[in-house]
């Protein structure tokens, strides 16, 4: 039996003073894949964002390991969260701009920096300034991240995003190799996920409902 790690506990979520989603109440177990899925538009970012601690609800809770995330001393070391964009610098090589996403990440490296790219297929390109790489190698680069961390808890928005299908066949293999190892993977993505044992969480079963705001102060 896997562990409850992470819970979400009746949350709305809004964009603009507009609520997306609400009364969105899940618990996330170790050694799972869950998938959100929705509609364009229906929070699916808003919600990764808010489940990695970059946003907070406008009701509800993120609870982890039975903390509140702003009470965990350790959450930002437990979490990979890894976005949409690409936020690679093109004056900086692979190697520059993977030892700062490191960084960012409060990631304690596992494996060396040249060893994360070589996983990646981006060895020969490891000093060679990210404006000449095309975009499947630039995405590679935060993939690359996914080599380095030991954190159980990885969030990816859409993460298959430019790569090709050995690619998107690696990152997959990758992917299982942590559930399995007792990992949590929270993503999103427009293709078709060939993932055992995905959970799929969808959006439109958690209709927006501007009446929960009202109540925001009595939860």
């Amino acid at each position: 039996m896997s562990d409850p790690i992470l819970a979400l506990q009746q949350l709305t979520c809004e964009r603009d003073q507009r609520p997306l989603f609400s009364h969105l109440s899940w618990q996330c177990n170790t050694g799972s894949v869950l998938q959100i899925v929705g509609a364009n538009g229906a929070g699916k970012t808003t919600l990764l964002r808010t489940l990695a601690g970059l946003m907070r609800p406008a009701v509800g809770q993120v609870l982890w390991r039975d903390q509140p995330l702003e009470a965990s001393a350790s959450f930002a070391r437990e979490r990979l969260f890894m976005g949409h964009q690409t936020p690679v610098k093109g004056l900086l090589t692979p190697l520059e701009n993977l030892d700062w996403l490191a960084r960012l990440q409060h990631c304690q490296p596992q494996v060396s920096l040249a060893q994360a790219l070589e996983q990646v297929g981006l060895g020969p390109y490891m000093d060679v300034a990210c404006s000449q790489l095309s975009a499947g190698q630039r995405r590679r680069v935060l993939l690359a991240q996914l080599h380095l961390s030991a954190a159980p808890l990885w969030i990816l928005d859409e993460p298959f995003t430019a790569i090709d299908r050995p690619g998107v066949a690696a990152l997959e293999a990758l992917i299982e190799r942590h559930r399995q190892a007792g990992g949590l993977i929270i993503l999103t993505s427009h293709q078709a996920v060939q993932l055992d044992e995905t959970l799929l969480l969808d959006l439109a079963d958690f209709p927006a409902d501007a009446e929960a705001l009202l109540y925001e102060g009595e939860l």
